[in-house]
């Protein structure tokens, strides 16, 4: 099996076969973990890293009234929270979508290959940098962009993001998520997304089937989702 966590790191900077080495040990050990079942829930004490290794996975919080809110997907390769563990206690809950494989990494075992290792200390503190983007950029969609903004948009995000760990074909890439989870991760109902994605399907943009999507003109899909990839940090991937 391909260890995505090395692979998106080795994009971030030059990493040694020694820096290989520690983190294929450092996430030798995962454990499997169903679709809709949480690996750490709101208000339990942090604990060791998450590294997806396979599966998606995605933090969340639930509302008062019920209703759930994604705050990001993780893909293979992602790693969540570096420094979670000086937090006294989660402020969301984080959960398979998929059936997911998923390493721990203790809090002394990250800081030894932090100080260790400085390319895996440059890589890793580039990757939180790239999540940050993420994250501002999902504010702007929440905040600004039109349903159909915000749905085209989302999606040209994943496929770059799939792309950059070779999960991706020509102009297609795999998608297990439901149109009911869609619509949480982007405040939207899942009636209101069907519409969304009927339209972007008809306008000949992109077509999701079930646990795929097609980008039929990928020129049209980042002209509707007004789309400008330098939050991802590409050219650092190059670069590194």
């Amino acid at each position: 099996m391909d260890n995505r966590f090395i692979k998106k790191l080795q994009g971030l900077a030059q990493l040694t076969a020694n820096d290989k080495a520690a983190l294929l040990d450092a996430t030798s050990a995962p454990r499997a973990y169903a679709a809709r079942q949480d690996l750490i829930r709101e208000g339990d004490e942090p604990g060791p890293m998450f590294v997806v290794l396979e599966g998606w996975v995605c933090r969340y919080k639930i509302l008062p009234t019920g209703t759930r809110q994604i705050l990001a997907f993780l893909m293979p390769g992602d790693a969540c929270d570096l420094h979670i563990k000086l937090l006294a206690e989660m402020d969301h809950s984080i959960q398979a979508i998929t059936p997911s494989l998923v390493a721990t990494v203790s809090r002394d075992r990250m800081n030894a290959m932090l100080d260790g290792h400085p390319n895996i200390a440059k890589a890793m503190y580039s990757a939180q940098l790239v999540d940050e983007g993420i994250l501002r950029a999902w504010i702007v969609s929440m905040g600004r962009r039109s349903s159909t903004e915000r749905v085209a948009h989302l999606i040209c995000e994943l496929y770059l993001r799939a792309r950059s760990i070779g999960l991706t074909g020509e102009g297609h890439f795999d998608l297990p998520l439901s149109q009911l989870v869609l619509a949480d991760a982007l405040g939207m109902t899942a009636v209101h997304i069907n519409r969304v994605l009927k339209e972007l399907r008809l306008s000949g943009a992109m077509a999701l089937n079930r646990g795929s999507v097609t980008i039929l003109d990928p020129v049209k899909l980042i002209h509707v989702a007004g789309f400008d990839e330098n939050y991802l940090h590409r050219r650092l991937r190059q670069a590194g």
